[in-house]
């Protein structure tokens, strides 16, 4: 099976973990947390950043850092993953649905701004924060979103769980908001099997996120609590992982670059199918996840009928994120856009990327392909 994006374990995780157990650091805390936030910080080039649980748990306690609280609202991306959204509901706040536009798949600065103005217009206040999103690696358009952002006051939490390693006019994705989540499950780019990463702009925001992450337990001796806090810190054996993960880091997305070139080789001329790239040269996406888009004018077969013909070859395949609007759970947000999500949804498909594949395997996947499309 040509699985779609699995761990890629061969360095020295065996060696840190073993190393983690002899010294019985096996909890939350200890060296290889501070040690695996120090390597992040050497790689984005970017200080305070904090080791966490879950990607889910970086965009949550980053929205707590915003000020964002009950009765706010928060714009976010609607095309994405579903924790993208969750935590702005943790918080007693509403989600507010904006739509991509069609180069990156990332939120539309236009639309943006629209749903900012209309919002006020509605409710007499603008939004809290906004969480744009690099969906499948590719990095949205910041420079538009943040100058929109920074017109009315709006702090912007980067969900860069899939994209660590891509940039944005050299820079590292996560590094250009207030604040960056990262994530590190198993089918990321690097996994410490499960966990994340909150990019703070300062050392203080840092100290105050590693203080809520770990209960908001007062410095006293005795348990004291002023505030609400969270049981969200990384376990010493996670990070042990984590470090051996990111020595290999500039390897593994190089093989997913790769793996998108041969694709993109392997589809040219096929009409009808579309490998989705960088639009420009200030775009460097890890390719976290490889897509092409099926256009329902050239080729008979649709995206779930396509994947489903993949398993017969045993190969692994999904379908793009269904948009957040289209989800029941949040039927009732307001959302503002063209249908552009829809779209990507209806005719977008990701392919096998794991940095395990080789060449052969992802040319197996494009004749699969092409073999079931007939062309």
């Amino acid at each position: 099976m040509i699985k779609l994006s699995i761990p890629h374990l061969a360095g020295n995780e065996q060696k840190y973990v073993a190393q983690a157990i002899e010294s019985t650091w096996i909890v939350p805390l200890g060296p290889w947390v501070d040690e695996f936030e120090r390597r992040l910080d050497s790689y984005l080039g970017h200080g305070n950043t904090v080791a966490l649980s879950a990607g889910t748990a970086a965009i949550h306690l980053g929205l707590v850092m915003a000020g964002v609280k009950a009765g706010d609202e928060v714009i976010c991306q609607d095309l994405t993953f579903s924790a993208s959204c969750n935590p702005i509901v943790y918080l007693g706040a509403k989600p507010v649905l904006v739509d991509s536009e069609p180069t990156t798949w990332n939120i539309s600065p236009d639309f943006l701004e629209k749903a900012i103005l209309d919002r006020k217009n509605v409710t007499g206040r603008y939004p809290k924060a906004i969480v744009a999103v690099h969906l499948y690696g590719m990095p949205a358009r910041m420079d538009e979103v943040l100058e929109v952002a920074n017109r009315y006051g709006i702090p912007v939490v980067e969900d860069a769980a899939e994209a660590l390693g891509s940039e944005y006019k050299g820079k590292k994705c996560g590094t250009l908001g207030l604040y960056g989540a990262l994530s590190f499950n198993g089918n990321k780019i690097i996994t410490t099997s499960g966990g994340g990463a909150l990019i703070c702009p300062t050392e203080e925001a840092a100290k105050r996120v590693k203080f809520l992450s770990t209960q908001a337990r007062e410095n006293r001796p005795y348990y004291y609590h002023e505030v609400i806090g969270y049981n969200y810190r990384l376990s010493n054996v996670s990070a042990a992982i984590g470090c051996a993960q990111i020595e290999e880091l500039p390897g593994r997305v190089a093989r997913r670059r790769r793996n998108c070139s041969i694709y993109s080789y392997g589809f040219s001329g096929v009409k009808g199918i579309t490998v989705h790239l960088n639009p420009s040269s200030d775009f460097d996406s890890n390719y976290w996840l490889s897509t092409i888009s099926l256009d329902p004018e050239e080729i008979a077969i649709n995206p779930d009928e396509l994947r489903q013909r993949l398993l017969e070859h045993d190969i692994e395949t999904r379908l793009i994120w269904r948009p957040m609007h289209m989800q029941p759970v949040y039927a009732d947000a307001p959302f503002y856009g063209d249908g552009t999500g829809e779209r990507i949804f209806a005719q977008g498909l990701c392919l096998p990327s794991g940095s395990t594949m080789t060449d052969a395997d992802v040319q197996t996947v494009v004749e699969a392909i092409r073999d079931i499309i007939g062309k």
